[in-house]
């Protein structure tokens, strides 16, 4: 049963943390979507809003452009020339940018057609003026040059110039309906995203959290199920006992044939001999026989013996038999012998009897004795077995309750937070439903991390397969990773033997009470495991850097808050024949060392 529960707490392990990554994914593939879809939309409006200041200068500098060339009717200067031909080469750059973009300027010119259509029209009006206006440059150069050769230039541009100020009125109103648009757009946007966002926290929770808090409380229910098969087993040890004194017989016949030379024979199924021993012909001082010579008549020289023995052997020609005969030398000496009939086939497919004795006379003597001394042997073992089960009935009690406690007081309380914050989400209320969906996924982050916390507790799948060298590596690597503790195993001595199993888990338990107890309790930065190790001892030490206690003021407890605590490591530590030391001072860390005999 408890391989079973093993087995079973180690899928439900896989199968929850290929859930969670499943889980893990989407949340952070739903998180990734989203940044990128504002942040291009972002992108958009910050060229929108260089755009429609573009735009809106164009209108500017078509003005100041009428303006400079008006002011040369009336006077021209060389400052005056320079500022009108800096005014129009900006004002030419900028109406080319927004058409086709501008590197400089920072930003594409992807505009609509509804735009492109508008700067068709703008575009005669805006040749014309730019005609003009080089004209007027040009005609400044010359000699003689005076107002009244650009009167017509003039004339142009104003003309031209209300055009282009309409149309360009128009151009900058619909860049600004489009950016208008485009926010609306992006507004749209991140309500469908909250609106995912909200259905996969509520799928997960319906199809992945929900479901793994069953799961545990299923793995809960068959640890309470194996308790119940131990204390069974523990009642019915009485019972088993019959069994296992059947067994040390029929066992005993075995392991004396390896004690001494064997009383061998081989018989037909009608009681005559086939083959003899060297050990039983000394011992009958029978140095030959004839193929008419009975087994019986070797055994023993009286009637009534031989008569019982060949009765033995008509009875149990197909099963077999063992058990206890007397016989009679030649020498009228009683002899006593522990025969075994063993049915047997060899390859000529006569059934033969094979006959295996030990001489047991003076242990007959003995006998009474013997069957005490057995006796008493074996109810010590059968009361070490009771205090074992007791133990460990006793250990899967306590381990139960944490298991509970952990669920109860973290993971369950987070879970109904999670349900009472979805049930509270207003998707009218936009920005309150962004801060509680924020809220959310922290608090799944944080329930994902005690449920890992918690189902980590259980055998770690390393210890089995690999051993404590391996379990210890990813005890420290996982619990450094979950608390963002600087947790370290070192290897001394590179130790990577295999234990029987019961000290590895054992060494494994201590080890990790004494973690969890720098995790929980001493307010610890970094925890060293150090492993090392001689020919007749495995010594293993977790330092840590917290702030340390009073040995002397500790008191042991097997129940409550904190598991059993230094009681835990103390009884196994005394299970597997080890050694426990433990020093601390307030303020200074603590060390804990256990010593194991390997």
């Amino acid at each position: 049963m408890d391989k079973k529960v093993t087995s079973l707490d180690q899928n439900t392990f896989n199968r929850l943390r290929k859930l969670y990554i499943i889980a893990l994914s989407a949340i952070a593939l739903s998180v990734i979507v989203s940044q990128l879809l504002v942040r291009k939309y972002l992108s958009d409006q910050r060229d929108d809003a260089k755009i429609v200041n573009i735009a809106g200068r164009q209108r500017m500098l078509s003005q100041k452009l009428s303006k400079e060339v008006l002011l040369l009717s009336h006077s021209i200067s060389k400052s005056q020339l320079d500022t009108l031909e800096n005014t129009l080469q900006l004002w030419v750059n900028s109406h080319r940018a927004l058409q086709n973009g501008s590197g400089l300027m920072q930003f594409e010119g992807n505009n609509s057609e509804v735009i492109k259509t508008m700067f068709n029209e703008l575009q005669p009006s805006f040749i014309e003026i730019q005609n003009a206006t080089n004209t007027i440059l040009q005609k400044s150069k010359q000699n003689g040059f005076s107002s009244e050769k650009i009167s017509g230039e003039i004339s142009s541009i104003l003309f031209h110039e209300r055009n282009f100020l309409t149309l360009m009125d128009r151009i900058v109103n619909q860049y600004d309906r489009e950016a208008t648009q485009k926010v609306e757009k992006l507004q749209k946007l991140e309500f469908v995203l909250l609106i995912i966002t909200l259905a996969i926290l509520l799928a997960e929770f319906l199809l992945i959290f929900w479901p793994a808090a069953k799961r545990t409380k299923q793995t809960i229910k068959n640890l309470l199920l194996s308790e119940e098969r131990a204390k069974e087993m523990a009642y019915n040890a009485d019972k088993l006992s019959q069994a296992k004194e059947e067994s040390v017989k029929q066992l005993k016949a075995l392991s004396l044939v390896m004690e001494q030379t064997l009383l061998f024979a081989r018989i037909s199924t009608d009681g005559y001999l086939i083959e003899l021993g060297n050990k039983f012909s000394s011992l009958f001082n029978y140095r030959s026989f004839s193929g008419n010579t009975k087994f019986a008549e070797v055994i023993s020289t009286h009637v009534s013996e031989q008569e019982q023995i060949e009765k033995i052997i008509e009875d149990h020609l197909q099963t077999g038999w063992q058990g206890e005969i007397k016989g009679t030398t030649a020498g009228n000496a009683s002899v006593w012998l522990e025969m075994s009939l063993i049915p047997y086939h060899p390859v000529t497919h006569k059934e033969e009897l094979l006959v295996i004795c030990f001489d047991i006379t003076e242990r007959k003597k003995a006998q009474i004795q013997i069957e005490k001394l057995t006796k008493e042997r074996f109810q010590a073992e059968m009361d070490q077995q009771k205090e074992l089960s007791a133990k460990i009935i006793e250990n899967q009690e306590q381990e139960q309750n944490r298991i509970a406690k952990d669920i109860h007081d973290g993971i369950g309380q987070m879970l109904t937070g999670l349900k009472y914050n979805i049930e509270s989400i207003d998707v009218s209320n936009r920005e309150k439903t962004a801060e509680k969906i924020s809220h959310l996924k922290e608090l799944t982050s944080n329930i994902i991390k005690g449920v890992r916390t918690a189902t980590f507790n259980l055998t770690p799948p390393e210890l089995t397969d690999h051993g404590i060298v391996s379990a210890l590596t990813k005890l420290t690597l996982e619990l450094s990773k979950f608390t963002g503790k600087d947790i370290v195993l070192f290897n001394k001595t590179n130790f990577n033997d295999r234990l029987d199993s019961l000290t590895e888990i054992n060494i494994y338990r201590i080890t990790q009470e004494a973690v969890n107890n720098a995790i929980k309790y001493a307010e610890s930065s970094h925890i060293i495991v150090s492993m090392s190790h001689s020919n007749e001892v495995l010594s293993i030490t977790i330092d840590d850097n917290g702030k340390g206690f009073d040995p002397k003021k500790t008191q042991s407890r097997k129940n409550g808050e904190g598991g059993m605590g230094l009681t835990f490591m103390k009884e196994r530590i005394k299970y597997i024949n080890g050694r426990l030391f433990i020093s601390s001072t307030q303020g200074e860390g603590t060390r804990v060392t256990l010593n194991v005999p390997v």
